[in-house]
């Protein structure tokens, strides 16, 4: 391991006082992680360094973590395929060339870069971090004939300026921890890969009171929807709010093929390559989705930086080749945006809320018999008061298959600082919705030391084979509610369209007494006045009939089964519990009262 710099003691020796030993960075000894534990203290013992080292929150040390250890990641994998290109003799070109490269500015231990700049002093290794390496990598993307890795290292790297860490102490010692917990020396017969680690990281981004918890949703809902698509080996997975890259990274795991499993080096090499798009618009979130999908293996995150409403591209370099739709999307829009009124342009119903443009945006990016499992707000099933929720909704169930609605327990998204109530629509594009079947799951209390996890899941993937009625399941006809509504609604559009014909017989009459020589001002004024309340009428039994058909689209999970909680206890028994509490508490207020009087 080579020392520090010697310049410590060439100071000190000037000063006429002994030199301390310089320090040496911890070896490397190829030593492996063997349990969860142990890789977790691994992990945060870095971020306990970037605390101390002034990046005080989650919001700052995930974003520092993600590009140091996607560098490190980046030169293990292509030190692994150099290696395997050589085995069969082919030509292999890195991303990086030198000094850029891990193994020469940051790996401790080595005659390289690195130490050359420690040598130097002087703050020489913070200089060329922030003024020579992380340009270079920034630039990569503008380079003639770059590659596609090439791009998404420079896209990792958008939003550093600098390093974050206070001082050059601080980062040879984050550098010197990540080196050593790098994918190499983790058993992955034992522990958690990397990428799951990693996860733990994100985790602290989403939780309360983090700006970042939007863009997080829970791991065990993402597997439960991952598990109910069923995305296949060969099919294209799609988030167009893709956030930190949950939903795709997830989706990567279940369709990596199973031990034993045969399948081709082209199937392989789709799956890593043109599998995965996403689109995500916040500067900070962006490259740590890439990171999130580049750890899971995922060599080609097609990720669009820019607003997937508008848009309004930021850079698409990495989506070059996306196909116009897509077999399965796997998605969580944000809830309660708002976007302008150029951002509803683009869509057939308008209106300001994100969560239902996005959802036209979802059917319009499915194609036929593509899949859609998304997690949506409860206000977007119940509300039938305005023109583009229920015409979406409408466009919604006449185009696609509406399957399946799972109504989530109250809690799930408050570590994340949302409190709103959310379900999950699972949904296949290519026919209209007959029947809808519901799961409820809105009775188990969820907190901070309760999550919900899987196990909370198994009775609904049981029965989502068979769609059978429970205690928690139910089956809507929607077909028939439709009929029923048409019907019901029918006697009001036929007095809507009557009293609007009557009312154009009152205009003709009133147009011939207007003309008639002298006026008749009175039966004008009379004709006037009923027209307007024909007008009215009509009106009313317009808007009662559209009132009816509309709340059809009042799709909001409501249990017919759940076994209400009933006090059988009689009159007198319920006074009895009354008098009995009262006679425990005046005992109790009793016993302070003397309490109290002994201490004067």
């Amino acid at each position: 391991m080579a020392k520090r710099t010697n310049t410590a003691s060439r100071r000190a020796a000037t000063k006429g006082k002994p030199a301390k030993p310089a320090r040496q960075p911890k070896a490397t000894n190829g030593k492996k992680h063997t349990t969860q534990q142990s890789v977790d203290q691994a992990i945060w013992s870095i971020c306990d360094i970037m605390r101390r080292g002034n990046v005080a929150s989650a919001l700052q040390y995930v974003p520092e973590l993600t590009w140091i250890l996607f560098l490190r990641i980046l030169d293990e994998t292509e030190d692994r395929e150099a290696a395997e290109a050589e085995a069969v003799g082919a030509r292999y070109s890195p991303s990086l060339r030198k000094p850029y490269r891990w193994k020469d500015w940051a790996a401790p231990g080595l005659e390289n870069k690195r130490k050359e700049l420690d040598d130097a002093g002087n703050k020489a290794f913070l200089s060329f971090v922030n003024g020579e390496l992380i340009p270079y990598l920034k630039g990569l993307r503008d380079k003639s004939q770059a590659t596609s890795r090439q791009k998404v290292i420079s896209e990792i790297m958008s939003g550093v300026e600098r390093v974050r860490i206070d001082t050059e102490r601080n980062l040879l010692d984050v550098l010197d921890k990540v080196h050593e917990i790098s994918n190499e020396h983790i058993s992955d017969q034992h522990v958690f890969t990397l990428s799951q680690v990693y996860e733990g990281l994100l985790l602290k981004m989403g939780e309360k009171g983090s700006d970042a918890g939007q863009f997080f949703t829970p791991r065990e809902v993402i597997r439960a929807m991952v598990r109910t698509i069923d995305p296949k080996l060969g099919e294209t997975v799609y988030d167009p709010c893709c956030g930190t890259g949950g939903f795709l990274a997830q989706a990567a795991e279940y369709m990596k093929p199973k031990p034993g499993q045969r399948v081709s080096a082209e199937a392989i090499q789709r799956l890593k390559h043109e599998t995965f798009w996403g689109r995500e618009k916040e500067n900070l979130i962006y490259p740590i989705g890439l990171a999130n999908l580049i750890l899971h293996g995922i060599d080609r995150p097609n990720i669009w930086h820019g607003n997937a409403l508008t848009g309004d591209e930021v850079y698409g370099g990495l989506f070059q080749g996306a196909p116009t739709q897509f077999d399965v999307i796997l998605t969580n829009p944000p809830f309660g945006g708002k976007e302008n009124k150029a951002a509803q342009t683009n869509f057939d119903y308008r209106t300001s809320a994100t969560q239902v443009l996005f959802m036209q945006h979802f059917i319009r990016s499915l194609r036929d018999g593509g899949r859609c499992g998304v997690v949506i707000d409860e206000g977007v099933l119940f509300r039938t008061n305005e023109d583009a929720f229920v015409k979406t909704k409408r466009k919604l169930t006449d185009e696609c298959d509406l399957w399946c609605v799972l109504s989530l327990p109250g809690g799930v998204f408050s570590a994340a600082g949302a409190g709103v109530k959310t379900n999950l629509l699972f949904f296949t594009k290519g026919k209209p919705t007959e029947k809808i079947w519901y799961y409820d799951l809105s009775d188990v209390k969820v907190g901070k030391k309760t999550p919900l996890t899987l196990k909370h899941f198994e009775d609904f993937a049981a029965m989502l084979a068979t769609r059978g009625d429970s205690e928690r399941s139910w089956t809507v006809d929607l077909s028939v509610r439709k009929a029923k509504a048409s019907a019901d609604a029918q006697p009001f559009k036929e007095l809507a369209w009557e009293t609007a014909a009557e009312a154009d017989g009152k205009r003709e009459r009133l147009a011939e007494l207007k003309r008639a020589r002298p006026r008749n001002e009175a039966a004008i004024e009379e004709t006037e006045a009923e027209i307007a309340a024909l007008v009215k009428r009509a009106r009313e039994a317009s808007a009662k009939a559209d009132s009816i058909e509309n709340a059809v689209y009042d799709l909001k999970a409501v249990n017919p089964n759940r076994k209400a909680e009933v006090d059988l206890r009689t009159p007198g028994e319920l006074l009895d519990v009354i008098e009995s509490k009262g006679t425990e508490v005046a005992k109790a207020v009793a016993e302070l009262r003397e309490l109290v009087r002994a201490e004067r």
